[in-house]
């Protein structure tokens, strides 16, 4: 299917991130001050690119209302001066796993008799995984932020997504603790770049919470507390980030001299207090495997080509020999021949008299 954009946007399958083989659709800086042209993408786009264009509203169905866009993977609208997103506006994204929104102007309120807030925004992505929306609020956005997203969060059901970029969004707190607890399969929160005041929300309800960036945050000073009581830690090499970050961060660690490795290696670290630490170890037992299975099989090779060699020089001599090895083994040969057929005329003899 040929490029519907006049020669405005590039189609045609390469690399995307960690994939070597998509059909792209990229459109960017191409001038476009509507989204109509999007009513044309190609069924089989896997990845569309629509950056760095002038489209203050998103208006419904984006994408139209014919094509299914099953394999419709990536949106990337960033860099558009984007202002609003209309309830419906994204529609047959169903299949979407990661949407980014960096660098917009957007507005989720509703202020000055004019209403932004569409909480169901997102209701359509119903498989995404990643949500990017890296500066791409308006400056000046009112406190309640916060709170607005967490009302797209709860109303938009992303309950797949995995990873959320909030940062440079000038953040300064969240009223509701609760704000993230409605993405269940929450695993990296990047909050770098804001304004926070602390860390006033729950995780205790991110079960699968693995990663925090609070990057930059200059207001996180020696008035934030953090309780790193009660975990299990295990004092080897990978402790070291928290070893050093413990030696040097401003930051108030509560009870920071009584946090002590639960287990750790060298063992003898096993119940030491983490600040005290003087040797730590990484585990020797996945790299002795690893050497020991290719010490294992570079042995095997090397029998196995001494062994093809001993057979190949063997079978030299015996032909280069071959005249004086028949030499010496036919008379020998001759006599075996002999004793077996004698044998067989005796048994041939017994069995006649028998008869």
């Amino acid at each position: 299917e040929p490029c519907p954009f006049n020669a405005k946007c590039t189609c045609g399958v390469g690399p995307y991130m960690e994939a070597d083989s998509q059909y792209i659709v990229n459109c960017t800086d191409s001038g476009f001050t509507d989204t109509s042209v999007l009513q044309h993408v190609p069924n089989e786009t896997e990845v569309l690119i629509f950056t760095g264009n002038s489209i203050p509203e998103l208006p419904w169905n984006v994408l139209g209302n014919f094509n299914a866009y099953e394999k419709l993977r990536v949106i990337d609208m960033s860099n558009n001066k984007i202002r609003e997103i209309r309830g419906k506006s994204y529609h047959r994204v169903s299949n979407v796993r990661r949407l980014i929104l960096n660098h917009n102007d957007l507005s989720i309120s509703s202020r000055n008799g004019t209403n932004h807030h569409h909480p169901r925004v997102f209701s359509n992505f119903v498989d995404l995984m990643e949500l990017h929306l890296t500066n791409a609020f308006a400056d000046n956005t009112p406190e309640d932020l916060a709170t607005d997203l967490h009302d797209i969060f709860v109303n938009s059901n992303l309950t797949q997504l995995t990873k959320l970029h909030l940062e440079q969004n000038e953040i300064t707190g969240f009223r509701d603790r609760q704000v993230f607890c409605d993405l269940p399969k929450l695993m990296d929160l990047h909050l770098g770049d804001n304004m926070l005041k602390g860390l006033n929300f729950d995780i205790n309800c991110l079960k699968h919470l693995r990663f925090l960036d609070l990057e930059r945050i200059k207001s996180l000073n020696k008035s934030l507390m953090i309780d790193l009581r009660g975990n299990h830690f295990l004092c080897d090499c990978k402790i070291a980030d928290l070893y050093g970050w413990l030696q040097k961060t401003q930051v108030q660690v509560r009870e920071k001299e009584m946090l002590r490795c639960h287990r750790g290696i060298p063992e003898s670290n096993g119940g030491e207090p983490i600040i005290e630490l003087r040797q730590i170890q990484c585990a020797p037992r996945m790299e002795a495997s690893i050497n020991s299975g290719v010490q294992h099989r570079a042995t095997t090779i090397v029998l196995g080509t001494l062994t093809v060699i001993l057979f190949a020089l063997l079978a030299m001599v015996v032909y280069m020999n071959r005249l004086l090895i028949k030499y010496h083994f036919a008379p020998i040969l001759d006599t075996v021949s002999r004793k077996v057929q004698y044998t067989n005329i005796s048994k041939q003899e017994d069995q006649e008299m028998d008869v």
